[in-house]
């Protein structure tokens, strides 16, 4: 780690250090299709499918979590996006949503990961936290605008309550607060950029998603 690691936040450390794999999952052509409008609301639904493979490997390890002192600060009940997942796709998929239900090759890859984290390295899984959370408290609500408009559900209704957070009435505030915690995290500098490297993964392993659905949802 470079000698600016000791003064600069750590919080903006793991952005800049991340924003190329950041990038890059934004920009892949599946999102940029689903966003266009390119791709109907079946790409929409398994692409709710795969995150739901992710945020149960994420929320299962949670509550071990609880008391570790390094990843239990950032162990936020309100984050907890599980729930909602499976009424968005009870309302997509119907009441036997989970019938069938498969992960993609990369998705099965990532929600592994996360939870070998969750069992074996308290400060890895704080690197796919923040890629996550953070993703969804922003990003995500472009997402949510998107489809409410493409294909009709309720403002922050059905089929979208992945993305709707009704206990953080201050997403700016609590997106402060989260820096904060990062800022804070219980971990010497070696540690820290193991933790960025893990955030680079993160990143590179939901890219990995986001390609394998563009090869099953190639806009005409």
């Amino acid at each position: 780690m470079d000698a600016t690691a000791t003064v600069t936040p750590f919080s903006t450390l793991i952005r800049t250090a991340s924003h190329e794999q950041h990038t890059e999952a934004e920009t892949t052509t599946f999102m940029g299709d689903l966003l266009g409008g390119r791709l109907g609301v079946d790409a929409y639904t398994r692409y709710t499918e795969q995150l739901w493979f992710v945020y149960r490997a994420l929320e299962e390890g949670a509550g071990e979590l609880a008391g570790d002192p390094v990843a239990g600060p950032f162990v936020r009940p309100e984050l907890m996006r599980t729930a909602e997942l499976e009424r968005d796709l009870a309302h997509l998929r119907g009441a036997d949503w989970r019938e069938g239900l498969e992960p993609l090759p990369a998705t099965a890859t990532y929600a592994a990961r996360v939870a070998e984290c969750a069992r074996t390295w308290p400060a890895g899984y704080i690197a796919h936290h923040y890629t996550r959370y953070l993703g969804d408290l922003s990003g995500g609500q472009i997402i949510r605008d998107k489809a409410e408009r493409t294909w009709g559900f309720t403002r922050k209704g059905d089929g979208v309550r992945f993305y709707v957070f009704e206990e953080i009435t201050n997403p700016a505030a609590f997106k402060r607060d989260y820096r904060e915690l990062l800022d804070a995290v219980d971990a010497d500098n070696l540690e820290k950029q193991r933790i960025v490297d893990e955030c680079k993964r993160a990143f590179a392993l939901n890219t990995a998603v986001f390609r394998e659905l563009g090869e099953a949802f190639r806009a005409a």
